[in-house]
C-alpha cells in the first residue's frame, strides 16, 4: 500500500534522535502494518533471526542432527518489529526503534537476546507512527543493554504539541543508578501467567529469576490478575476495531497505492484495498468492521472496553498492595524455526504469542523484556518486568540490576564474520589482479 511512498515529515521520535546527533542507518522490515508476531508477513519477505547463524545454536544443532540442511530451517525473530531486533542483534547498530501495540517490541527482543522496552503510554510521542491501535500504540526501543535503552528513552520522552496524548510535565534525561540492595523491593509473580502452553525451560528460568531476587533479600510474592484469561480476546476485539478505523485512510485517494480501475469510486476503493493489503490486514479490517456494526457494537466493542477497564484495575490493585514490579515470561518458548511457525495462521500465532505482553498495553504500563539465559538449544530466553505507570526509571533500574546478575552471553557470529572476511579478501585480490 505504501510502496515507494516518501513521508513528507519525520516522526517526532526520529526528529528527536536526529537533533541529538544520532545517525539513522535505514528502515527495517516488519509484519505488514505491524500485524503479526513473527515478522513473517512483511512485504519484503520474512526476517531471519541472527541467532540462527550463531556459534551457540549451530554447535547444539550439530550435536543433535547431522543430516539436516543448516540453511533451510532458520529461526523467526518474533514480531512485529523483527527487522529492528535483527539489526541490533547482528551488531549493525546500537539501538533501533520498534512499535509496541501488544508486545511487538518485547517479543522480538526476547527471541533475539535483546532488551526490548515499551515505555508508559503517553511518555513518548506517537506523532508520525503509523497508527494501528491509537489507544495502545507506543514507540518501542530495542538495545543490547538496559543502559542504552535508558539513554534512548531519555532522548525520546516528553511532551509533544503534535500528540495530545503525551504527558505535559517536562522529562529530564536520566542516568540509571547502580542498584546494590534489592531488599526493599517487592516482586509480584502473577499466578495466571503460569499457563499450560508455557515451555518447561521458560518456566524453570522464571522460577530461577524469582529465587535470585529472593536470595538477595527481595520480597517475592504470588499475586493475582483475575481478568487475565479474558485479556487476549478483549485485546483482539479492540485491536481489530481500531485497525478497521485506522486503515480507512488508505483508500487510494490521498496517498499510497491506487489501482487502475476507474469504473466508479467504490470500485476503485475496493480494488485498491484488495491489491494494497495482504490477507492478514484485510482479515483484521473485516473483523473490526464486524465488531463495529450497529447491531454488534454494544455486544463486542463496548463490552471489550469494560473488560479492558477491569484488566487495568487488576494492575492498579496489585501495585497498590505494595508490589514494585511484576516478573513474568515474555514469550511461551524460545524462537522457533520458520517452517514450524507458519504451520499456524497469523491470527492464531498472534493470540498465542501476545499472551504475556498485551495486558501491559491495555493498561498503559511500562514493560521491558530482558534476556536471561540460553535454552538447551543455545537460543535466548527473555523475561518481562512490568512497572507502575510513568515509573519507567524505577523499572529500568531493577532491569539493570537483573541484567548484571544474569550476565547474558553475547551472540557469537564469528564463523559468519570469518566467511565475510574471506569473501572480502577474495574480492580485494580480484580487484588487484584486474588493475594489474
Amino acid at each position: 500500500m505504501l510502496r515507494g511512498y516518501v513521508p513528507p515529515y519525520n516522526a517526532t521520535v526520529v526528529q528527536k534522535l536526529l537533533d541529538q546527533g544520532a545517525l539513522l542507518m535505514g528502515k527495517t522490515n516488519l509484519d505488514e502494518f505491524a500485524m503479526g508476531s513473527g515478522s513473517t508477513d512483511g512485504v519484503f519477505g520474512p526476517v531471519k533471526n541472527p541467532w540462527s547463524y550463531s556459534k551457540q545454536y549451530r554447535e547444539k544443532r550439530k550435536q543433535k542432527s547431522h543430516c539436516e540442511n543448516e540453511d533451510s530451517n532458520w529461526l523467526i525473530t518474533g514480531g512485529s518489529s523483527g527487522g529492528s531486533a535483527a539489526a541490533v542483534s547482528a551488531f549493525t547498530c546500537f539501538a533501533a526503534l520498534g512499535s509496541d501495540t501488544g508486545g511487538s517490541t518485547r517479543n522480538p527482543a526476547a527471541h533475539c537476546g535483546l532488551v526490548g522496552l515499551k515505555p508508559s503510554y503517553g511518555l513518548v510521542s506517537r506523532h508520525g507512527l503509523i497508527p494501528l491501535v491509537n489507544s495502545m500504540d507506543v514507540p518501542g526501543i530495542l538495545t543490547r543493554c538496559v543502559d542504552d535503552a535508558a539513554i534512548v528513552l531519555g532522548v525520546l520522552a516528553g511532551h509533544d504539541p503534535k500528540d495530545s496524548t503525551t504527558i505535559q510535565d517536562p522529562v529530564k534525561p536520566f542516568v540509571l543508578p547502580s542498584l546494590t540492595d534489592v531488599s526493599k523491593l517487592c516482586i509480584g509473580i502473577p499466578k495466571e501467567y503460569l499457563t499450560p502452553e508455557l515451555s518447561s525451560e521458560v518456566r524453570s528460568l522464571w522460577s530461577k529469576a524469582a529465587n535470585l531476587f529472593e536470595s538477595e533479600g527481595a520480597k517475592v510474592i504470588e499475586v493475582s490478575l483475575p481478568h487475565t484469561s479474558y485479556s487476549i480476546v478483549c485485546y483482539h476485539v479492540l485491536c481489530t476495531s481500531e485497525v478497521a478505523s485506522n486503515m480507512a485512510r488508505f483508500d487510494g485517494l490521498e496517498y499510497g497505492h491506487r489501482c487502475d480501475i476507474d469504473v466508479s469510486t467504490e470500485a476503485m476503493y475496493a480494488a485498491t484495498r484488495r491489491e494494497g493489503f495482504n490477507d492478514v490486514v484485510r482479515g483484521r479490517i473485516l473483523s473490526g468492521n464486524f465488531f463495529l456494526l450497529k447491531e454488534n457494537y454494544e455486544n463486542y466493542f463496548v463490552k471489550a472496553q469494560k473488560v479492558r477497564r477491569l484488566i487495568a484495575n487488576d494492575f492498579v490493585t496489585v501495585f497498590n498492595s505494595g508490589v514494585d514490579v511484576l516478573l513474568t515470561p515474555t514469550t511461551l518458548s524460545e524462537a522457533v524455526p520458520y517452517t514450524e511457525f507458519i504451520k499456524e495462521d497469523n491470527r492464531t500465532r498472534s493470540a498465542q504469542d501476545d499472551i504475556f505482553t498485551q495486558a501491559a498495553n491495555m493498561a498503559g504500563l511500562p514493560a521491558v523484556s530482558v534476556p536471561m539465559a540460553l535454552s538447551n538449544q543455545g537460543l535466548p530466553i527473555g523475561l518481562q518486568f512490568i512497572g507502575r505507570a510513568f515509573c519507567d526509571q524505577e523499572l529500568l533500574t531493577i532491569a539493570k540490576w537483573f541484567e548484571k546478575q544474569v550476565q547474558f552471553p553475547v551472540i557469537q557470529l564469528q564463523e559468519l564474520m570469518d566467511d565475510c572476511s574471506s569473501v572480502f579478501e577474495n574480492e580485494k585480490l580480484a580487484s588487484v589482479s584486474l588493475k594489474q
